[in-house]
């Protein structure tokens, strides 16, 4: 019996996976650091970057997969990324 191509695991975005348990390592988000340029929501692949009601920027951690882009990106280096402790 042939295998069958193609993926193995249900397509879908972190929202529907809840990908967060996979993390290895999580970002930490420095508001004294940061200028609320948005850089970090904008980039984030998984869409789970949120801003607070005073303007910065926090991640929620049931669907983030610690990717670093968001770390990579930010022109103030707020974000920083840590091993996780499981």
């Amino acid at each position: 019996m042939p295998l069958a191509v193609g993926c193995r695991a249900r397509p879908g975005k972190s929202r529907d996976n809840r990908t967060g348990s996979w993390r290895v390592f999580k970002p930490l988000f420095d508001h004294g650091k940061c200028s609320k340029c948005g850089m970090c929501q904008t980039l984030c692949p998984e869409g789970c970057v949120h801003e607070d009601g005073e303007g910065f920027f926090d991640p929620d951690y049931t669907y983030c997969k610690g990717c670093g882009l968001c770390a990579a990106e930010c022109p103030k280096e707020a974000v920083t990324m840590k091993q996780e402790e499981k």
